[in-house]
């Protein structure tokens, strides 16, 4: 320590810069989403908002466990974050803020009430998460098409017995109609069928 610094001549002490939180844990999420089903539950939504809330948070808890697989970055990762922590509880939360009769009843953007705006915020959500549940399922989809095709490869042609042969001959013969004395009966000709 040299004389510089007692008079206050050194160079500044520099702060420590605070941590930046990083992304939430699948328990923070998961915590988050008990809590926006509370507050509409809370909040006595209607039930056609409540279903479409449903909707959105159970295919989010689907994906939840899933999400490494889009990778750290990736688009539909942030999609279902922010889902959790931004859009869901903003749309609930300015719906609830409104007294429900006005909300339910008044037309306030191209005819349509809080309310039924809320129904489509919700089902775009909705069909959002649906896109990227099976966004995350796909690598694990297509991990299946390579190992078929690796065995494929290894051991041979693959086998039939996925195929449902719907468009195979029938292998049965056709059925043939005898007399008592075993020579065949000839079919009936319906006077009315056209000719063959």
């Amino acid at each position: 320590m040299g004389i510089r610094s007692w008079f206050g001549l050194g160079r500044p002490e520099v702060p420590e810069p605070a941590p930046t939180p990083g992304p939430p844990t699948t328990e923070q999420l998961l915590t988050a989403l008990d809590g926006i089903e509370q507050l509409a539950r809370d909040g006595k939504v209607p039930g056609v908002v409540l279903s479409r809330l449903l909707r959105v948070t159970r295919v989010v808890r689907q994906c939840l466990p899933r999400l490494s697989n889009l990778g750290l970055g990736s688009a539909q990762g942030f999609s279902v974050m922010a889902t959790v922590t931004d859009y869901l509880p903003v749309a609930i939360g300015n719906y609830l803020r409104l007294p429900r009769d006005w909300a339910n009843t008044r037309p306030i953007a191209a005819g349509k009430s809080s309310v039924m705006l809320l129904v489509d915020q919700l089902d775009l959500l909705g069909s959002t998460m649906d896109k990227v549940y099976d966004a995350v399922n796909r690598a694990d989809a297509e991990a299946i098409i390579v190992h078929g095709a690796f065995l494929e490869q290894k051991f041979g042609h693959p086998a039939s017995g996925g195929s449902l042969g719907l468009d195979a001959p029938d292998p049965t013969p056709p059925s043939r109609s005898v007399d008592p004395d075993g020579a065949p009966v000839r079919p009936s000709v319906d006077p009315l069928a056209p000719p063959t």
